[in-house]
């Protein structure tokens, strides 16, 4: 099983199309042997430390393979709609690991 940690930037303004890019992608992962095991947006009281740009989303994922990874992100389905990934995220931060 691998863990997807994603950090994500969006562009001032874009919440809703953000928000609409994810209605769309997140039901995919099941499609994938995957799992959103959390989807949440920090407010800044709860950092006790931070040094950073603070992300405005964080997503935690598992899947149970890389190779189910990939092949959700090579989805046709997830492609038809990547533009409004694009139009709203400015960067993101894309971490991978494995239970210890």
């Amino acid at each position: 099983m691998i863990f997807i940690t994603q950090l994500i930037y969006i562009k001032e303004g874009s919440e809703a199309v953000f928000n609409s890019f994810e209605q769309l992608a997140l039901p995919l992962i099941k499609k994938y042997r995957g799992r959103l095991l959390f989807r949440l947006r920090p407010e800044r009281a709860a950092y006790i430390e931070i040094n950073t740009e603070p992300p405005y989303e964080i997503h935690l994922v598992s899947f149970e393979t890389e190779g189910d990874f990939r092949q959700f992100l090579n989805d046709e389905e997830r492609k038809q709609f990547l533009y409004l990934k694009e139009q709203s995220i400015r960067s993101s931060v894309l971490l991978q690991g494995k239970q210890l």
